[in-house]
């Protein structure tokens, strides 16, 4: 990876001082040219959001902008056109990460829990995620959260399956983490507040204190990332030039770790203003559009 970057990886990721934007973006293209593991993928359009009925045509649109550039495509949902995804993505050579959305709605995550089964039974997940920051929400037990799981592993015995959350609840919660063939940890330096030249060195402690919860169990990193744009989030500040660094840093630790790791996120989607502010805008590698943001 990034074989016209003679690079120098200390603690604390590289040493930018001398590189300018324009050496920064050749280097963002060069590690996605020869493919990072992989992406959230969000298939929403400018006016979508979670509500929206996706249609498997939108899907593979979407998907052909990213996949010369990742092996992996994480989905979060298998309700409302979101359980072709899979599907698409097998289609397309690319191997997926599988989300299960669950929620106060019980009703509505049966109906996510028995597409997911359907869709690994039709062969088209690698790894299954059973739910996605659930508990950090307050949204289910984790008595609730465990059955859900055992349901999955009894229903798919042959498929891989975790669940998703801030790495320091699989600290807070053994029981969820006993219960997990693998250990889903999203790390983002950037809401605990860290400035852009620590983050990378911040990231390898969530990384680490996810591990130890694990006990030797894999460790994926399924969501880390850096805004270019928006409000800063205490010494967090968002800049284009700060989220290349982070990406750089992400994926030259990743490739030097041989640690997997998804990036947060595929496109830029407006809707998510309404949860995180401005900044939630803002994290796609591809804007809104779907042209990336490095060239």
């Amino acid at each position: 990876m990034s074989k016209n970057y003679n690079k120098y990886m200390s603690l604390a990721g590289v040493n930018f001082a001398n590189l300018t934007t324009d050496a920064l973006r050749t280097l963002a293209v060069d590690i996605l040219s020869e493919k990072i593991h992989g992406i959230s993928f969000s298939p929403y359009a400018e006016g979508q959001k979670p509500g929206s009925d996706i249609t498997e045509a939108q899907i593979k649109d979407r998907l052909d902008i990213i996949k010369p550039n990742v092996n992996w495509v994480r989905s979060f949902s298998c309700t409302e056109g979101n359980q072709h995804t899979p599907k698409v993505a097998k289609e397309n050579g690319l191997n997926t990460l599988v989300g299960v959305w669950l929620d106060g709605d019980l009703e509505n995550n049966e109906k996510e829990l028995a597409n997911a089964i359907e869709v690994a039974r039709a062969g088209h997940v690698d790894i299954l995620a059973v739910g996605n920051e659930v508990l950090l929400r307050g949204e289910l037990s984790e008595d609730e959260l465990i059955a859900y799981i055992k349901r999955a592993k009894q229903a798919l015995p042959d498929i891989e399956i975790g669940y998703v959350d801030a790495y320091f609840k699989f600290e807070d919660y053994p029981k969820i983490t006993e219960a997990c063939d693998v250990i889903l940890a999203n790390c983002y330096p950037f809401w605990e507040g860290c400035p852009a030249d620590y983050s990378l060195l911040y990231m390898k402690d969530m990384y680490r204190r996810a591990v130890k919860a694990g006990r030797g169990k894999r460790v994926i990193i399924t969501e880390t990332g850096w805004p270019n744009q928006g409000t800063a989030e205490r010494g967090a500040i968002p800049s284009f030039d700060n989220a290349l660094k982070y990406f750089i840093n992400t994926y030259l630790w990743a490739e030097e770790e041989s640690i997997e790791v998804f990036y947060f996120s595929s496109f830029d989607e407006t809707w998510k203003i309404e949860d995180e502010g401005d900044v939630g805008a803002y994290w796609g590698l591809w804007d809104k559009d779907g042209k990336l943001k490095y060239v």
